[in-house]
């Protein structure tokens, strides 16, 4: 029963998102009602999460030891592919998380994606397939988590690249999401060429690509090594980490609950999550772990500075999330698994309600922009209350979901540090341990900031009358709002930590010792200098203090720039010297030769045709020639 459980549970919204697909779009243009198809597709998407969610839920109440059901799908000379479910308690968890966020977006879609006060038609008449993708994209997201194989756990992992890149482009009307949408496709497509080469490393290897077989198998050192380090590739596209991370940002092209869809629960969960069901693999290739260590460095707190700039609502929250993916994949780069799943449980909780909360915010005033907001403390109260909770689990204080779950990767890397615990080189834990606690403060001073210039201070828009966003957007974010405040407190419940541990029985995930004292005086330090500079001028922006830095940090350093100047303008040049090579050169040679050929035709078809005399004539003087020729050979002969 539970094999079947575990079997449902991605073709539970697989089957809403295939039937939705068929349903037709609403007449472009429409301008009144819902239609058949619209109302077809929320039934159709609301409940495929729920069901999903259902499954999710009856999986964590069952699962206790790991279970793994199987069958041979493919036996290619005896390399063996099969068909199965590998669950224990982090899958069961992990599922709960990504049906609990599914089932909000869709619930939240509903309201979102009708006529708002600032839109200019009825319904979006692209629903349907809307609906359907989201399905889909929680059916991929699913298949990842109980996945038994590494090749059904790839099928997963590229479906959700390809409803990512529909999604993100849902709303043709901005030019932007069709490019954001490109590059989150292309960028995101770069990291899993080592991805899909990682797991073919490892699947020759052990002689079969069930995930039992590749964790059994005794690997040799250097096909190990290059195994971690191609899946890592794929991992730093997925989980948007340095320095496969510009495409992120740029994602916020999207409709907003899509961006709390991919930021809390499916994508970038999804890198950290493969490398946790493979841990047993990275723990003997330190060097992977060092990689990783490093990369999860300078994701944290590039992310982090780039955050601290930004005028944009949505992408102060995107940055933000690049920054707390470098927590995770830092606690991994110490040992800490398990942290590093609490962290992402916590970060899916309040990164949804953030990113929902923001959508309510960009409903009410029409806009993405801090400077044009202001004052919406007193016209949008339980907007800002749960805005208050997200910022607050975010930044880390206590007793909210982030509190708990960001201090248990402190602690890992700190034990790292001063006692060398993690499987990878001490120096690892240091970089982690470091840019962790200067990256509470950044946090702390660019949440402070997003609180104030969004909701304290007097309205930029006065002639705007904002207000709560409607039942059917309000209440996944007041739901949301319960995990996100209360969910670090489940490190205190035995049954919780028991499933997040799994085999690692001696983890603790809760470290209540006077090191926590640090983060807090950081937070403290980081909230402060906002506020201050804040106060000193409530019209004015705090991250003015940034001075020459904040262009800099508003572009995050112009990698981006330096991506299109070092790759993106060289392979395209290299396409157009290739596109005129085959025009050109090529085609120009075929297409003369047809040319020349078609004209000779024509030439001897015209003598072909040609009258009596002039054919007579023709005759005459070919024979003349042939005889002066004979004649010449003779007599040079």
């Amino acid at each position: 029963m539970t094999g079947l459980l575990g079997a449902a549970l991605p073709v539970v919204p697989l089957v809403a998102g295939l039937l939705g697909l068929l349903l037709p779009p609403a007449p472009q243009g429409a301008t009144t009602g819902e239609g058949a198809a619209r109302r077809a597709a929320i039934g159709l998407g609301v409940a495929g999460a729920a069901g999903a969610l259902l499954v999710a839920v009856l999986l964590l109440v069952r699962v206790g030891d790991p279970v793994e059901t199987s069958t041979t799908w493919i036996d290619l000379g005896g390399l063996r592919v099969t068909l199965g479910v590998r669950l224990d308690g982090v899958a069961a968890l992990v599922a709960v998380a990504v049906a609990a966020v599914a089932l909000a977006v869709q619930v939240y879609s509903v309201a979102y994606l009708r006529r708002g006060p600032h839109d200019d038609v009825e319904v979006d008449h692209r629903y349907p397939p809307y609906a359907a993708q989201i399905s889909l994209f929680t059916a991929a997201m699913l298949l990842v988590v109980v996945s038994g194989d590494l090749i059904l756990l790839l099928v997963g992992w590229e479906v959700m690249g390809l409803c990512s890149y529909l999604l993100i482009a849902h709303d043709r009307r901005l030019p932007e999401a069709p490019a954001a949408a490109m590059k989150a496709f292309l960028v995101t497509r770069v990291g899993d060429v080592g991805f899909l080469l990682g797991i073919a490393l490892l699947g020759v290897s052990a002689g079969s690509f069930r995930i039992a077989d590749v964790l059994a198998h005794d690997h040799s050192t250097g096909t190990l090594t290059a195994a971690c380090l191609l899946l890592l590739a794929g991992v730093a596209g997925k989980s948007a980490q340095f320095p496969l991370h510009t495409w992120l940002p740029d994602a916020m092209a999207g409709p907003t609950p899509i961006s709390a869809l991919i930021h809390a629960a499916t994508m970038v969960a999804a890198g950290v999550y493969a490398v946790t069901r493979l841990y047993p693999l990275f723990t003997r290739a330190p060097v992977a772990l060092a990689v990783l260590g490093v990369l999860a460095s300078i994701t944290l707190l590039l992310g982090a500075l780039a955050a601290t700039a930004q005028d944009d609502l949505k992408r102060v929250l995107a940055w933000s999330t690049v920054s707390q993916l470098g927590y995770m994949t830092g606690a991994l780069a110490v040992g800490a698994p398990a942290a590093a799943l609490f962290h992402l449980l916590t970060h899916a909780a309040f990164k949804a309600l953030l990113f929902l909360a923001a959508g309510a915010v960009i409903h009410a005033v029409g806009t993405t922009l801090l400077s044009r907001m202001g004052g919406l403390r007193r016209s949008m109260p339980v907007t800002f209350w749960c805005t208050l909770i997200g910022l607050g689990a975010l930044a880390g204080v206590p007793p909210l979901s982030g509190f708990w779950s960001k201090d248990g990767v402190l602690a890992a890397a700190e034990a790292a540090a001063l006692d060398g615990t993690g499987p990878a080189p001490t120096w690892v834990g240091w970089l982690v341990w470091l840019s962790g606690l200067l990256g509470v403060l950044l946090t702390a001073a660019y949440a402070t900031r997003l609180l104030l210039r969004a909701f304290f201070g007097e309205p930029r828009l006065p002639l705007l009358h904002p207000h709560d966003p409607p039942a059917a957007m309000r209440w996944p974010v007041l739901l949301l709002a319960v995990p996100a405040a209360l969910l670090g407190l489940a490190a205190f419940w035995p049954p919780f930590t028991d499933r997040l541990r799994g085999t690692a029985a001696d983890v603790d995930l809760v470290h209540l010792a006077p090191a926590v004292l640090l983060p807090l005086v950081l937070l403290l330090v980081g909230a402060g200098l906002a506020w201050a500079g804040w106060r000193r001028d409530p019209a004015a922006d705090p991250a003015r203090a940034l001075g020459p830095l904040r262009p800099v940090f508003a572009r995050a350093f112009r990698l981006d720039d330096l991506q299109n100047t070092l790759v993106v303008r060289p392979t395209a040049a290299l396409a157009r010297v290739t596109r005129t090579g085959d025009e050109v050169g090529v085609d120009g040679l075929v297409e003369g030769i047809g040319r020349g050929t078609s004209t000779l035709g024509v030439g001897l078809a015209a003598l072909h045709r040609a009258a009596l005399p002039r054919a007579t004539a023709a005759v005459l003087a070919g024979a003349l020639l042939i005889g002066l020729a004979a004649a010449l050979i003779g007599v040079s002969s």
